[in-house]
């Protein structure tokens, strides 16, 4: 390998201190060469640090450098250290940018230096301070520390910019800055110099936008236009001249969605929500909607795709729902069902299949992959201890207990697993534990279950793993949380519940037992395709012909990539395998997180009662997606995102260039003499219409929406700057200026409203059917830029796309869903002279109101707004009303109003 640097060059810095963990385990030669020297063959420009590996590769980021170094060294890859680097290069670079141009080229100093810088520094040290760690991703030193620390030492090294007050930031700095691989760093790069070194370097960098203010946020910069070379524009005006002619034939519909030999067939799941509430906007943007938005853009590409999801239904949790409402297992499946598949109909969700769990397919499937284990010696019977409440003369599920955590001690962790941590518990470990129903203490007693035999199974998952994960898209965290697992060594798990509501177990001594849910829902997505074609197989037992990406939530990623894989390969049976694992992180709702428990948050039904279109609540989820770290829902910020990148970027651009070729030349495209500078502008969308491939292949859906509005961007500049509406009025050229200025401009509106498609559905459509774009170019997304509404075409009735969000809609939408998920009345109104409910039923209710009662008696205490306290108060008196109907009593009056 060989690494080349150069003095005054800050990329350096971080590169020449990770090299040492390449130490001994390759030979590295280093070589300093000049700013200018171009080092990478096929770069234009030059680029510095560069390392060449030995198989004639190059790495020439320095942090992508700096990993290949950990990685060299045995260094494992983990989330946290993953998040830092996508910081470093969102918020921290930006910003940095700015304090050295500020310092270095233009000779200021003090705040107008340390202004633009001191939020990130900031953040770094209350991340510090509240991890009580040295280093930013645990005890020992990481990638990011050394990332961060190359990145900030040219600034930082005088102490006039490294602000006393921040003592964790201090501290960690320092110990960085000991150490002799960054001394040594920081003297091949500066030369004694200090930050003046690197004048040479910055003097050559455009000047950065002032980022005084700025907050921390995961807000993209605006990138300047890259360098074309004359090969790039000659092939995008080549591609853009062929036109509709060069798109492929439409692929044939197909009923049911099979696979085809030879094609490249993809199979997507997103995780099965369960039955027992209403999804929130987190459970949406976490599985359903991240998974459409991929369907939606494999059908664009003409892959042959099956999308499925359905309700899990089996479980605990059903069973404790339905207690609650009164109904039985079956009648809460069917109604919440109901209520998912109504909400995913509205957010336009596009799957080929919505189906449940509760079906004769799901026992046959389930019991035969069961079987095979059992057969394989995979299964152990033994005895396990279990909360037992001798109260209600029943063994108690984990769902049915609540207790204290063991391990962070949160005061209301069920006795699967902590809703804080997120550790998964067994529910003999809580402390405090109670029976939910009866609120008694459950007593320890023994109860004979089978066991799925992991640690036998450990080898063939981590083969299987060896030979899937080159070339995959795991997500970073997916592959962190599996590792964590294996790393502590695989345990046996338990597979069957002392319950009623599941999928019966096939084996003599255990038919009161049922499959536990975790053991048997992956298995949903088999069932589910099996009841939409008795062909299921093709899809499921076909892993050289099929691609299957899964779509979830981070807690939902010890299932997918090691329970089901684990339980499959045991089975023998050729199964098909996750090849692609994308898992977000969390999604929080304002300054706290949603809880289907609690009702905290905008849930799926909400939504729709706001007035706000379906495709806007998308744009927004997708554009906050968690991708690399948790996000947070917040009004104000859907506010504006609405307001600026909706309305004023892409709606204005979309609407002008649609207006212009209806006002100016009667509806037709004219036609469109392209300039040499309209061709750049081709070859411009093309480069950004292929990173918008490159992120979606991926599976980087946030930062893939980004580039429609990066096109969007430039189309407004370019009719901001050719301003056709005065050349209109001109002479013969000025006039066929602004013909080919329009003509490019609705071009790019049609490729936009392609490009659109995967977020924003019913937007696509209705740009499409305003522009009469032809049906292939609608159906089909090229890699290339193309002329698909030529000179002569018609389009119909062009009207604005989005409206302004207003401030006090908003604020009335704060206080309205401020109180959380409105209770989901289990009978009709009409349904006041229900007889006396069951005492279990009755202590639900009690519970509920007081629970309630609390939170009223506090908000008046803190004396908090007349609306929202008015708004739980409401929820108290219609729980107080529900438990009086429940115990047979007569509706009270309400105090000061007289019967008439």
């Amino acid at each position: 390998m060989r690494l080349f640097v150069s003095e005054g060059a800050p990329g350096s810095l971080p590169v020449l201190a990770a090299a040492r963990r390449a130490q001994g385990r390759a030979e590295l030669l280093i070589s300093t060469v000049g700013p200018e020297e171009c080092v990478v063959p096929f770069l234009t420009q030059p680029k510095i640090p560069v390392l060449q590996l030995d198989s004639g590769n190059y790495l020439f980021s320095s942090s992508a450098i700096c990993r290949y170094f950990f990685l060299l060294s045995g260094w494992e890859q983990d989330d946290l250290t993953n998040q830092w680097l996508e910081w470093e290069v969102t918020e921290l670079q930006p910003a940095l940018s700015a304090a050295l141009y500020c310092l270095v080229v233009q000779g200021k100093k003090g705040e107008d230096v340390l202004g633009p810088v001191r939020r990130a520094l900031t953040h770094i040290d209350h991340s510090l301070s509240h991890r009580s760690c040295p280093f930013l991703a645990g005890e020992t030193e990481s990638l990011a520390d050394i990332v961060l620390w190359g990145a900030l030492y040219p600034l930082l090294q005088d102490p006039a910019y490294l602000p006393e007050e921040l003592g964790a930031l201090h501290s960690w700095f320092q110990t960085l800055s000991s150490q002799e691989p960054c001394q040594r760093a920081a003297e091949t790069v500066l030369k004694q110099q200090g930050v003046l070194a690197l004048r040479p370097y910055l003097q050559k960098q455009p000047q950065p936008s002032s980022l005084q203010g700025r907050a921390v946020s995961n807000e993209p910069e605006e990138e300047e236009l890259a360098t074309l070379s004359e090969e790039e524009i000659t092939m995008a005006v080549t591609a853009w001249e062929k036109g509709l002619g060069s798109l492929p034939p439409l692929r044939p519909q197909q009923n049911p969605v099979l696979p085809v030999p030879g094609e490249r067939n993809v199979l997507i799941t997103s995780a099965l929500p369960y039955v027992n509430n209403v999804p929130h906007l987190g459970n949406i943007i976490g599985c359903v909607l991240s998974a459409d938005v991929f369907a939606r853009y494999s059908r664009l590409r003409q892959w042959n795709t099956l999308y499925l999801c359905g309700t899990d239904e089996y479980g605990t949790a059903t069973e404790t729902k339905a207690m609650e409402e009164g109904l039985t297992p079956q009648e809460i499946c069917d109604k919440y069902h109901a209520i998912h598949a109504d909400i995913y109909r509205w957010f336009n969700i596009s799957f080929d299949i919505f189906g449940r769990t509760t079906t004769p397919q799901q026992t046959k499937i389930t019991q035969d992959i069961f079987q095979r284990l059992f057969a394989r010696g995979f299964v152990l019977q033994d005895t396990m201890e279990q909360l037992r409440c001798e109260h209600c003369a029943r063994f108690l599920a984990d769902r049915f207990v609540e207790g204290v955590c063991p391990f962070c001690g949160y005061e209301e962790a069920r006795g699967d697993q902590c809703d804080k941590c997120g550790k998964l518990i067994n529910a003999i470990e809580l402390k405090k534990p109670q029976c939910k129903v009866c609120r008694s203490c459950p007593v320890v007693k023994s109860s004979q279950h089978l066991f799925l035999d992991l640690p036998k199974l450990e080898g063939r998952l981590e083969e299987w793993l060896e030979k899937t994960l080159p070339g995959s898209d795991w997500t970073p965290n997916a592959w962190f949380i599996i590792r964590s697992w294996l790393r502590d060594g695989l345990r046996p798990r338990c597979i069957t519940r002392d319950l009623r509501w599941g999928t019966p177990v096939p084996l003599e001594g255990f038919e009161e037992k049922v499959f536990y849910v975790w053991f048997d829902a992956t298995i949903g997505y088999l069932s589910i395709t099996a009841n939409y074609t008795d062909q299921w197989e093709r899809w499921w037992k076909n892993p050289e012909q099929v691609s299957l990406y899964q779509f979830m939530a981070k807690d939902n990623v010890p299932f997918h990539g090691l329970v089901f894989p684990c339980s499959a390969l045991g089975a023998e049976d050729n199964y098909t395998l996750v090849k692609h694992l994308i898992a977000t992180e969390y999604l929080n709702y304002e300054d706290g997180k949603f809880s289907k428990s609690r009702g905290v948050g905008v849930f799926g039904d909400m939504a729709q009662d706001t007035g706000i279109p379906a495709d806007i609540w998308r744009f927004y989820l997708l554009y906050i997606r968690p991708e690399g770290q948790d996000s947070a829902f917040s009004w104000t910020d859907m506010l504006h995102k609405n307001n600026s990148e909706l309305l004023n970027n892409l709606g204005n651009f979309i609407n002008r260039a649609g207006m212009f070729v209806s006002k100016f030349f009667g509806g037709y495209v004219p036609e469109m003499v392209l300039t040499s500078d309209d061709q750049r502008l081709l070859a411009h969308v093309t480069l950004e219409l292929q990173h918008y491939h490159q992120l979606l292949e991926k599976v980087r859906i946030r930062d893939a929406l980004r580039s429609i509005l990066t096109i969007s961007r430039h189309g407004n500049q370019y009719i901001q700057v050719n301003e056709p509406w005065k050349r209109i009025k001109g002479s013969e050229a000025d006039r066929q200026r602004a013909g080919t200025v329009t003509g490019l401009a609705v071009n790019i509106a049609a490729l936009l409203s392609v490009m659109l498609q995967p977020y924003m559905p019913t937007v696509s459509a209705t740009i499409q059917a305003q522009l009469q774009l032809p049906p292939p170019a609608c159906s089909i997304l090229p890699t290339s830029f193309l002329c698909t509404l030529p000179a002569g075409h018609q389009i119909g009735t062009v009207s604005p796309l989005f409206q302004k969000l207003e401030n006090d809609q908003i604020e009335s939408l704060r206080q309205r869903f401020g109180g959380g998920q409105a209770k989901v009345s289990s009978k009709p109104a009409v349904a006041e002279t229900m007889t006396t409910a069951g005492p279990q039923q009755i202590q639900v209710l009690m519970e509920e109101v007081t629970k309630q009662g609390n939170i009223v008696r506090e908000l008046k205490a803190q004396k908090a707004d007349k609306n929202q306290v008015a708004a739980e108060v409401a929820k108290l008196l219609d729980l107080k009303k529900q438990l009086a109907l429940a115990e047979g009593k007569p509706l009270e009056t309400p105090k000061g109003k007289k019967k008439k």
